[in-house]
């Protein structure tokens, strides 16, 4: 028989081909309305008058105020009832950052930093070796983090076709935390469709938080966490340039939880599940238009987990505390030889580490005050924190 070796092209396509046979999937809430406990409307921080730290915000106080950054979700919460393993109920979904307009050809430069390794974030390797991202920035539960991944690289065969043949073949960055308490991890339940249309999705402007995309099924200090986002910007004197951070939070013990110095876990000891017994995680991801280099946005990570800790966190044995910075002040075409830049200057870097600290508190912050209450398998229940305790509270501290 005469057989030829297949090219890495070939392979690829092949792969796509039938990837892209897939049904396109639906990021519908399918949840009847019964399942969810009556509450009042959500709110962000900011919205219940507790200001954290002294910088301004960007126009949507989110990633996003970074130019060129967008997200997007999709989010399955279908069924009810008791845990079937492959048929649900379902709670789980997809986040998606686009750093750029084009990332794969105009890679930017990135640091990441891991507080505690119990966790999974794809593509440092790459990161550590060149200091560049090349990828979008993809979340979701622990269970799905290899069905993403190949939904990611099904979009970068699409995209790119050249990968394989004239174009190097990327790793795409994807990251989780566990959500099992809620949802039907062995199931899985997400597949490439999943992972298209968030991509699809994707925009500037405000971003949706709380129990969305990859955020669905998670659990934070005892309360519903899921995705948060702030941002902050410099003075014109420094720069003025925008600091913006999105959270994936599913960590942290009740008693723990500080608002704003506030022992607010102690205070609220009612609405509990069984799910504090667990460790659990957290992903930060920040984003900046300052021209930094990768140490520099390494440093940056560090202090995004300052401002975890300024929320109570410990960073427990079990838990994957993995942070991650980049930069849209630097593009690096992969074809160039040589790339001319403007490097931000150490010497000014303190009110960067402000910032960072700053809209990583309050991003963790707006996840669980944005968070809806959650049933899930077997009818665990997440509970919303409850914001309108939260003035009475502040108050009783003096704030």
């Amino acid at each position: 028989m005469n057989s030829q070796p297949i090219t890495r092209r070939k392979f690829f396509s092949q792969t796509l081909a039938a990837a892209l046979t897939l049904p396109i999937a639906s990021c519908a809430n399918k949840t009847a309305a019964r399942l969810q406990t009556p509450m009042p409307p959500r709110r962000r921080l900011r919205e219940l008058g507790i200001i954290i730290g002294s910088l301004p915000t960007g126009k949507w106080n989110a990633i996003t105020d970074v130019l060129g950054v967008k997200v997007g979700h999709c989010t399955r919460r279908e069924g009810s009832g008791d845990l079937v393993v492959g048929r649900g109920p379902i709670r789980t979904g997809v986040t998606v950052i686009l750093p750029n307009e084009d990332v794969y050809h105009e890679q930017l430069t990135a640091g990441h930093f891991v507080m505690n390794g119990n966790g999974e974030m794809t593509g440092m390797g790459s990161i550590d070796q060149r200091g560049l991202l090349h990828s979008p920035i993809f979340l979701t539960d622990t269970s799905n983090i290899g069905r993403v991944l190949n939904g990611a690289m099904t979009w970068f065969l699409q995209t790119y076709p050249e990968i394989g043949d004239t174009a190097p073949v990327p790793v795409p960055v994807v990251a989780e935390t566990w959500g099992g308490f809620l949802h039907d991890s062995a199931g899985r339940h997400i597949d490439d469709a999943h992972v298209l249309a968030a991509l699809n999705a994707a925009k500037t402007g405000p971003v949706v938080e709380g129990a969305v995309g990859g955020g669905t099924a998670m659990v934070c200090y005892d309360f519903k966490g899921g995705i948060g986002t702030a941002s902050r910007v410099l003075p014109e004197s420094q720069g003025g340039y925008t600091i913006g951070v999105l959270v994936q939070t599913n960590h942290g013990g009740r008693s723990q939880l500080l608002i704003n110095g506030v022992p607010v876990g102690k205070e609220i000891q009612d609405l509990q599940s069984v799910e504090g017994k667990k460790s659990k995680s957290i992903i930060l991801i920040g984003a900046t238009n300052a021209p930094m280099i990768p140490s520099q946005l390494q440093r940056l990570c560090k202090r995004m987990a300052f401002g975890l800790a300024r929320t109570g966190a410990i960073s427990s044995h079990g838990s994957g505390d993995l942070l991650l910075f980049f930069s849209t002040g630097v593009k690096v075409k992969p074809e160039a030889t040589q790339t001319a830049i403007e490097i931000f200057n150490d010497e000014a870097i303190t009110r960067m580490h402000q910032a960072a600290l700053e809209a990583a508190e309050e991003a963790i912050l707006n996840s669980l005050c944005m968070a809806e209450t959650t049933i899930g398998i077997n009818g665990n229940t997440a509970f919303a924190l409850p914001i309108e305790r939260l003035p009475e509270i502040m108050k009783k501290y003096g704030r």
